[in-house]
């Protein structure tokens, strides 16, 4: 982006219903890079905007649960087994049932370390900084006001167009968005 050029425009609403239809009708209208504020969850706005919660999260979940596992029941293996064997009571050395608490213990662990680095790594978190702050009336997100923001890089983006396009949804008002 050069500097003369927006990050995006975003348009006020009042009510949740008109950020639903908003978004609704971006989408039809072939927005794709578009996202909304607002100050409490609402019901279908994530699919209104076309975010699916099928991502690669839940596939680097599960390979850190695996890696886990494996990781907890190869240590404790190789420790008994090749390390350190002891003979107790004439019990084999490999005895997997002793073995089953760590091994979950470790799934979840990795599962969950996994989970925190793939979620920030996906969402490029942590930003402590986004365009959409430069945007006076943009603080009323946290109170009582709806934000639809389409972004610069959406191919559909036209800055005129879309102008007009957010402009025809009736909000209270449309803002360009200084990178």
């Amino acid at each position: 982006m050069t500097a003369a050029e927006p990050y995006g425009l975003m348009a006020e609403f009042e009510e949740p219903r008109q950020i639903l239809a908003a978004a609704r009708r971006a989408r039809e209208a072939g927005y794709r890079k578009m996202d909304a504020y607002t100050p409490y969850p609402i019901e279908a706005l994530a699919e209104a905007l076309g975010h699916h919660s099928r991502g690669r999260l839940p596939k680097i979940v599960l390979t850190g649960g695996i890696v886990g596992g494996l990781s907890g029941y190869m240590l404790q293996y190789w420790t008994a087994v090749h390390t350190y064997p002891l003979n107790i009571a004439g019990k084999p050395l490999h005895s997997w049932p002793a073995f089953v608490p760590v091994t979950f213990e470790m799934t979840v662990l990795f599962a969950a370390f996994s989970a925190v680095v793939g979620m920030l790594m996906n969402k490029g978190l942590p930003r402590p900084y986004h365009p959409v702050f430069n945007v006076a009336q943009f603080g009323m997100a946290s109170r009582n006001r709806f934000f639809l923001c389409i972004e610069r890089t959406d191919p559909a983006f036209d800055l005129a167009r879309t102008r007009s396009f957010l402009e025809g949804l009736q909000p209270i008002g449309v803002y360009e968005i200084e990178p």
